[in-house]
Parts: structure tokens; C-alpha cells; sequence
């Protein structure tokens, strides 16, 4: 029985530390030297070059111990490559791209390297590419000749790691501190994690496992990257939300009666509530419409003359950065969606009109004969940016998706419903969201507020797909502009969960209203968000010199 015991108490504490999740180190290995750079997987041994020693490290994963070591070829060795019987590295110093005999060290040929700042390099099967990290351009170049094949811009504006696992690169930032999942066929930035080490460098590939080695740190991490749990939080703030509906009646009339309906945030994945939501301006009916939204009811009769009411509610919660880490081959297809939410979240709407023939035709051009659900989303997703712009004037706010779609311009709002249309004429299960966004400040002010999309994609559930954010004009670096996929900053609180209209927001979020008046009335209303840390207080205080 104590035995029995004993092994309930060992599962319990060490039980969930098994089940890791995308981003979490398995193994860590000190480097043998103090300025590790370059890093390769040659199926068995791990290859690590160092600008400080000027060797290059033959490393067993399974101890971290160095197998051999030889002298590089050049002054300043950077990024390594593994072609399957040789290794290839460059120099920064030297500007060449040496192939090397694993065996005996030696250097059986020399390329230009085509690059005045190499940095890392990934063998495709048949190609080298290799970053570049003053252009900030990933390269693919013949091993016949060092030219060039292909290229494109890099995810970040500071890459330093680069590696190929048999269909997409990866591609460190270690500017943003971010690892990035590339498509090697267009440039196109798939997706993006945190990366584990402060000051992220080479990269190599093996066994489903990414290898990332730091260059801060000097260590080398196995990062898992094929979890199912696909989910992570960063940056927690702790903030207080009163969201205030302001209604004032000038008269001369009465207003008879007035229903105010307020959306109530709930715990998600970016958010946690601390405490039971409060109401300021009286006990309003809680009620649930038909998308399963909880609402405060506010009503009020005979509002007389320069009268004001201010319904609301308050809540504080911890809020957090989101990021969901998207591999494209592992979503499921759209027969794998569930029922119940391909029924309710492929409907279809005033602002969608998916039956709309433009919408139809263009919803095709788009994405083609695409059947993955995350590339079906992705690629509306990429449209959106290139062909829509943020701007309000001279029309806009919420008109149809057709209609937005023809003019050129977008709100968040017409974005989202651009983005609903025509995923849901394709049968790709998508809702909206809509938050309170804390602009700049902890305590600050939101009369603007924000909404995206979320699309299903199995079996991993709702993920965002805010698309006026992968809209950030000329000049944007693809790792910018993904960001909008698969992220929710720390400056949102959530109010609104919806597929689209309903009776009391329309197709509104955080508020909905209707009155009545006997006589002439002229009206003032407003709906706004008032945002202050809550906790320890913040001072800015000098050290102590003494």
C-alpha cells in the first residue's frame, strides 16, 4: 500500500511537467567554447562552430560531450550545414563557403559566399540558403558556383539562425527574441514562437527536434516543437476594466424608456478574472443570447430632461500575451470539423453576404483548389493585407463585406467581416471577437476598441486571425505582419464572443441600445473603457548611491 502510495505522490508531482508543450526545452548542453554561432544535426552528432576558439565541435546530444574537434577552415566560422556525408560552413571574415570533410577537417572546396555578412546556413537536399544578416535576406545558392538561386526578405530584421526540416526553414530573430517557421517557396512567415535563450543564433534540425543554440547563454536547447499543446502566455498585467455606457437625454422630451446591453468578459486564454464582475449603476438581469454571449440588461424609464444614467460594470483581471504556434501539416481537414460548430459558424449574415457572386468568385481566385483549413484562412488572410488599407474616410465603419472588399478600405470591424465572408463561403468555421484595447498607458482610456476574427482549425480550436493587422503597408518584414496570426498582445480585454447579428448588439460588441422618447429629444451617448493597474503601485526612484 505505501508503495502504491508513493508512485500516486510521484505522478502527481511530476505528472504534468511530461506533457510539454511547443517551445519547452527537453535537454540543455553547455557549449565548449564562449561564442557558440553555427550549429548542425548530422543524425547522430550535433556540430557547433565557435568564433572565439575558431574550431569546430563534433557534440553527442545524449551527454553533451565533444566526440572531436577540429580547427575551421577560416577566422570567423558562422553557420554550419550538414549535406548528408559532408559539412558545409561559412566565414564572415573570409566571405567563403567551405565544404569539409567531417573526417579529417579538411576544406575539399571553396565557394564565394555570396554574402558580405553571412550568418547561418540549412541544407535543403539540394540547396544551400543561408542568411544574410546586414541585408536581412535569406539566400539559396548553388554548391556548384556559391550564386545565388533564390531570395527573399527574413522574418526579422536581425536573423542569425537558419535550418531546413525537410519542408520549411526556420529562421531565428534575435532582435525580438523569436524563432520563425518559413515557407521555403516564397518567403511567406508561417508562424513563430518565443525563443528560449535571450540572444538566439544557429539552428539545426533532427529527429522532429529544432536544436537552438544561444550565444548569450552558451548553451545548446532541444526545443519541442511537434506538441499538440500548441498554446502559450507571456506578460502578465494586472489591470482593472470599467466599462461605462453614458447616456444623457437634452430634452425637451422625455426619454420613456432605455435598454442598455453590455457584453460581460469571461476567463480565456488571454484573460483571468479576479473577483465577480461588479455593477456600479444598479443590479442589471444577466441573460445569454443566442450565440451563448452573457449580457448585463440595463433598463431605465422616463430619463427626464438633462438627466443622466451610466450603466457599466467593473472587473479587474490578469491579462496576457497569447501566442498559438500554427504547423500547417498537423491541422486537420475540413471534414474533421465538429458539427455544431461548422452548422452555427458558417452562417451566413447581413455584413458577410456570402452568396454574394463577388464573394463567391473572389473567395475561389484566392485560395483555389486549397483544402487545409489553416492555408484556406491564411491566404484570406494575406489577401486582406495586400489589398485593403485602415481608414475610416470618407466612408466606412461597418458596411458590408462586399462593399469594403470594392472600395479598398477597412475598419477592424470590416476587416473582420471580410475575413468571416469569405471563409465562410469556403465552409471554414469563423467567429468574431471584440475587446476593450488599453492604448499605451496602464491607466488609460478606450472609446475605439478592437475586433478580429478567430477560425476553427482542428483539433486545436479557435485560433486569432486578426487580419488588420497583417496589414502594416510598405516596408513591413514578413515576421511583423504574422504576428496577426496565432497572437493576442497583453492589452486586450475581451468582451464579445459572436458569429454575428443578434437582437440586442446587432452586429455590435461591447455595447447594444434601444429607447423610446415622447417628444423631441436630442441624445448624447457614448460608450467607453477606463483602464488603471491594479497591485503594487509604480514609482520611478533613483538607486541608492550610497
Amino acid at each position: 500500500m505505501k508503495k502504491i502510495f508513493a508512485i500516486i505522490c510521484l505522478f502527481f508531482l511530476f505528472g504534468p511537467a511530461v506533457s510539454a508543450k511547443v517551445g519547452d526545452v527537453s535537454k540543455v548542453i553547455k557549449t565548449p567554447g564562449p561564442c557558440p554561432k553555427g550549429l548542425a544535426f548530422d543524425g547522430n552528432f550535433l556540430w557547433l562552430s565557435d568564433d572565439f576558439t575558431d574550431m569546430i565541435y563534433k557534440i553527442n546530444p545524449g551527454d553533451g560531450s565533444v566526440v572531436k574537434d577540429f580547427e575551421a577552415p577560416g577566422f570567423c566560422p558562422e553557420g554550419l550545414a550538414w549535406d548528408g556525408k559532408n559539412l558545409w560552413c561559412v566565414d564572415a571574415g573570409e566571405k567563403h563557403m567551405y565544404l569539409i570533410n567531417p573526417e579529417t577537417g579538411v576544406a575539399v572546396s571553396i565557394l564565394e559566399s555570396n554574402s558580405q555578412d553571412p550568418r547561418d546556413l540549412a541544407w535543403d537536399g539540394e540547396y544551400v540558403w543561408m542568411v544574410d544578416h546586414r541585408r536581412d535576406i535569406l539566400l539559396k545558392v548553388s554548391t556548384v558556383d556559391g550564386m545565388m538561386v533564390q531570395s527573399f526578405p527574413s522574418p526579422a530584421g536581425e536573423p542569425a539562425g537558419l535550418t531546413f526540416d525537410g519542408k520549411y526553414l526556420w529562421v531565428t530573430d534575435r532582435g525580438r527574441d523569436r524563432i520563425y517557421l518559413v515557407d521555403p517557396r516564397d518567403g511567406l512567415c508561417i508562424s513563430s514562437f518565443r525563443s528560449y535563450g535571450p540572444f538566439a543564433y544557429g539552428l539545426a534540425w533532427g529527429k522532429d527536434i529544432l536544436w537552438n543554440v544561444d550565444y548569450e547563454n552558451d548553451e545548446i536547447y532541444a526545443v519541442e516543437v511537434f506538441s499538440e499543446d500548441i498554446f502559450s502566455r507571456w506578460d502578465e498585467c494586472r489591470m482593472s476594466l470599467h466599462c461605462i455606457k453614458e447616456f444623457r437625454n437634452y430634452g425637451p422630451g422625455i426619454v420613456e424608456t432605455l435598454d442598455v446591453y453590455l457584453p460581460l468578459p469571461k476567463d480565456r486564454d488571454n484573460q483571468t478574472l479576479i473577483g465577480d464582475i461588479s455593477f456600479p449603476d444598479g443590479s442589471p438581469r444577466i441573460m445569454t443570447n443566442m450565440w451563448g454571449q452573457k449580457m448585463a440588461h440595463f433598463h431605465y424609464d422616463g430619463i427626464k430632461p438633462f438627466a443622466v444614467v451610466k450603466p457599466g460594470w467593473k472587473v479587474k483581471a490578469k491579462v496576457y500575451s497569447t501566442e498559438y504556434f500554427i504547423y500547417p501539416d498537423r491541422v486537420g481537414r475540413l471534414d474533421d470539423m465538429p458539427e455544431d460548430v461548422k452548422k452555427q459558424y458558417t452562417q451566413d449574415g447581413d455584413k458577410y453576404r456570402i452568396n454574394d457572386p463577388f464573394i463567391q468568385t473572389l473567395a475561389r481566385k484566392i485560395v483555389g483548389d486549397e483544402k487545409n483549413p489553416y492555408w484556406i484562412a491564411r491566404r484570406i488572410f494575406d489577401y486582406l493585407g495586400k489589398h485593403l488599407s485602415y481608414n475610416l474616410k470618407p466612408l466606412g465603419g461597418w458596411n458590408p463585406a462586399p462593399t469594403v472588399l470594392k472600395r479598398g478600405t477597412a475598419s477592424c470591424s470590416e476587416y473582420s467581416y471580410c475575413m468571416i465572408a469569405l471563409c465562410r463561403a469556403l465552409g471554414v468555421p469563423i467567429r468574431y471577437v471584440g475587446a476593450f484595447s488599453r492604448r499605451g498607458d496602464d491607466a488609460s482610456y478606450d472609446d475605439v476598441y478592437h475586433r478580429w476574427t478567430e477560425v476553427y482549425l482542428p483539433p486545436y480550436g479557435w485560433i486569432p486571425f486578426d487580419a488588420n493587422k497583417g496589414d502594416r503597408g510598405e516596408g513591413t518584414r514578413p515576421g511583423e505582419a504574422v504576428l496577426g496570426v496565432g497572437n493576442v498582445d497583453a492589452r486586450y480585454i475581451i468582451t464579445t464572443e459572436s458569429g454575428g447579428g443578434d437582437e440586442y448588439l446587432w452586429f455590435g460588441y461591447n455595447y447594444g441600445f434601444s429607447w423610446t422618447a415622447r417628444g423631441k429629444c436630442r441624445i448624447y451617448e457614448e460608450t467607453y473603457g477606463l483602464w488603471s493597474p491594479w497591485g503594487e503601485k509604480k514609482y520611478n526612484k533613483p538607486l541608492n548611491n550610497k
